[in-house]
């Protein structure tokens, strides 16, 4: 899975089952199945617990963390459905269940470069990186 803005990408490996001994990282250890031939599911362990949380609340969670995603295509194939639960016994007394929708739109995946349009926004008399008025090539 690859994110546009940040250039961070998500890997979902499709093994059967987690590593013995899981590394804790941003994106956890993610490993993916398909059932019923039609639904992506994706079960993650080892996610870090510095600077991560589970909501936009801030709601802390502990390494015990266990989340399963259900990735699906809506029948007319305009729409993916994340159907997620989320486990952490020291968090939660039950299991969280969520949902998150996306619509497809036409919106091509394109580079962005942080170095261009840099102003100075907060006023720190910053000089601005230097900009070529026409491409070099």
């Amino acid at each position: 899975m690859i994110w546009q803005r940040d250039h961070m990408v998500r890997r979902v490996y499709l093994t059967d089952k987690h590593s013995n001994n899981v590394k804790p990282s941003w994106f956890g250890e993610s490993i993916g199945h398909y059932e019923n031939g039609d639904a992506l599911v994706i079960d993650t362990i080892g996610l870090s617990t510095k600077n991560s949380y589970i909501d936009n609340f801030r709601t802390p969670h502990t390494f015990k963390l266990h989340v399963v995603e259900r990735l699906k295509l809506s029948a007319d194939g305009r729409a993916l459905e994340a159907m997620v639960t989320v486990e952490d016994p020291d968090t939660f007394n039950e299991p969280l269940h969520m949902v998150q929708r996306w619509r497809k739109v036409d919106n091509p995946l394109l580079e962005t470069v942080c170095a261009e349009k840099n102003f100075d926004y907060f006023n720190q008399n910053l000089f601005p990186i230097p900009e070529a008025a026409k491409p070099d090539f």
